[in-house]
């Protein structure tokens, strides 16, 4: 089974679905007017200031709240061990390249967004639900494209959304404060369940408070490093940039090892076009679609061109292209001892456990609605109770296969969602823009309020 998997990984993983998810992005950014940039400061003021007639939307967190979840679970151990194999197996040029998946992955997580509140469906109980399984089934009348896309969301929750994350969490806990895997399984459980139990308003809560402060903490620790080292810094953006077009590295494949595992492991990162993110948007409260579809694009940016670029910045900065024989999250540790000493170590190993606890809040919340998709919304207690179970077992189990079935799911996600995104780009181009032209009013009314008060 193990060799299977992974010989399926590295298929669905190749070089079709990297093509893919890059060009998606390529051609969304294309068709939007290279919309992440003209709006970027616009959509980082409504992720972080939102406006008073938000409350009144139908929905049921804010955009604040919606962003958060969908950072808590694409802000994990990818940031820290995912950046350092990158780097390890691509060289100091992985991290330009995630830069690239992330600035044209900002497009196609709009488009994602924007699909999923405009295709969103209300329950009996007023709560929303959304994501790739309704676009696909309401927006591209393809049902079966939803059904596939939702079975494989909630097998992949279950792995890269829970075990393998409470592993790691157990794992760092045992290796650094010597704390016994039972008892860290026992307490991830405990205060998953505590969030996971009261459904999206409770996540939405504990992860607006939650996640800035573990980015923080981790972008603090490793800007720290930086401006302590400032004298390091050009040489090693230089290497970044000479290493990410150095003939020896775009001669390794098809798309060359650094490009290859730079879109790699930065789609692994962000998430964008797996189809995952759009669920928690779907629960905003917004009155137009592609007011959400704004905010959760900063998601990639937070999460790809700051966090994941302060672990790939500290791990150049403190090796070049000598790794001492490290990956993951022990060369990430190493680089921050190297600067830091203890503290270093300390700062990854909360980092890890941190962002590796919010993954699982987050993905607890994409599964189950994979899963109120399949059954028509029925067993939601059970799932909950299962899934938080699964904490435990991940946190004492060895999951080298698990790690890899999660893999294969979370590419098999990505197929029925980036068809769906390019066949229904039009839809996304004409929201998009019904609601630049709302915003352009919006301005200048503000601009008009601001003139008549002065």
């Amino acid at each position: 089974m193990h060799s299977f998997l992974e010989s399926a990984s590295g298929i669905v993983w190749g070089p079709v679905l990297l093509i893919l998810l890059v060009g998606t992005g390529i051609y969304l950014t294309l068709r939007l007017g290279f919309l992440q940039f003209k709006t970027l400061p616009y959509a980082l003021k409504l992720a972080f200031k939102p406006g008073k007639k938000q409350e009144k939307e139908k929905g049921d967190i804010s955009h604040y709240q919606a962003l958060t979840t969908a950072l808590a679970a694409t802000i994990g151990t990818g940031n820290i061990a995912g950046v350092a194999t990158a780097v390890v197996l691509g060289g100091p040029g992985a991290v330009f390249w995630m830069w690239i998946t992330a600035v044209f992955g900002m497009a196609t997580k709009y488009a994602e967004a924007i699909l999923a509140v405009k295709y969103r469906v209300e329950g009996k109980d007023g709560k929303m639900s959304g994501g790739p399984m309704y676009y696909l089934e309401r927006g591209l009348k393809q049902k079966w494209l939803g059904v596939l896309f939702a079975i494989f969301g909630a097998l992949a929750a279950f792995g890269i959304g829970n075990m393998v994350q409470s592993n790691t969490v157990s794992d760092v806990m045992d290796s650094t404060f010597n704390v016994n895997p039972w008892i860290t399984g026992i307490l991830l459980t405990i205060f998953s369940a505590l969030v996971i139990v009261g459904g999206i308003k409770s996540i939405g809560r504990v992860t607006a408070f939650f996640v800035p402060i573990m980015a923080i903490f981790y972008v603090l620790g490793a800007l720290i490093i930086i401006f302590l080292n400032a004298d390091l810094v050009p040489a090693a953006f230089g290497l970044i940039f000479s290493d990410a077009f150095s003939a020896n590295a775009v001669g390794g494949g098809i798309l060359g090892t650094v490009i290859r595992y730079g879109v790699a492991r930065g789609v692994f990162s962000n998430e964008a076009g797996l189809g995952s993110a759009p669920i928690a948007a779907a629960a905003a409260r917004t009155d137009y679609p592609g007011r959400q579809a704004l905010v959760s694009m900063t998601q990639v940016f937070i999460d790809t061109i700051l966090v994941c670029t302060m672990t790939g910045l500290t791990i150049v900065m403190a090796y070049g292209q000598e790794y001492a024989g490290l990956d993951g999250a022990d060369l990430t540790t190493n680089a921050f001892q190297v600067f830091l000493g203890d503290t270093g170590m300390y700062i990854v190993t909360l980092g890890v456990i941190f962002f590796a606890f919010s993954t699982i809040v987050g993905w607890s919340y994409y599964g189950e609605k994979c899963f109120g998709y399949l059954t028509g919304n029925r067993a939601m207690t059970a799932y909950r109770v299962i899934f938080v179970a699964f904490v435990l077992i991940g946190a004492i189990a060895q999951l080298d296969t698990v790690w890899l079935f999660a893999d294969v799911m979370n590419g098999l996600m990505a197929f029925p969602n980036l068809i769906g995104l390019l066949l229904l780009s039009g839809v996304v181009a004409a929201e998009t823009k019904k609601f630049l032209k709302v915003a352009k009013e919006e301005k200048e009314e503000e601009k008009r309020a601001r003139y008549n008060n002065s």
